[in-house]
């Protein structure tokens, strides 16, 4: 659950620093909501959370 939350929020500010440069309409944002959405309820929600958390994994793992 914190790996999606974090998530959302890098993504919410990705968006609302894409929409303050006026690269992203409000409309884009807005469809990419949605399409986030209509993910969620689909058999490919389990599929994109166990890549998200692998890709959190491996970039916790990272050591500089």
């Amino acid at each position: 659950m914190a790996v999606s939350v974090s998530v959302v929020l890098l993504l919410l500010v990705l968006a609302l620093v894409l929409l303050r440069s006026k690269a992203l309409k409000f409309s884009h944002a807005l469809l990419c909501v949605l399409l986030g959405f209509c993910l969620s309820g689909t058999s490919l929600a389990p599929t994109i959370a166990s890549g998200i958390t692998a890709t959190a994994d491996v970039v916790g793992s990272l050591h500089p």
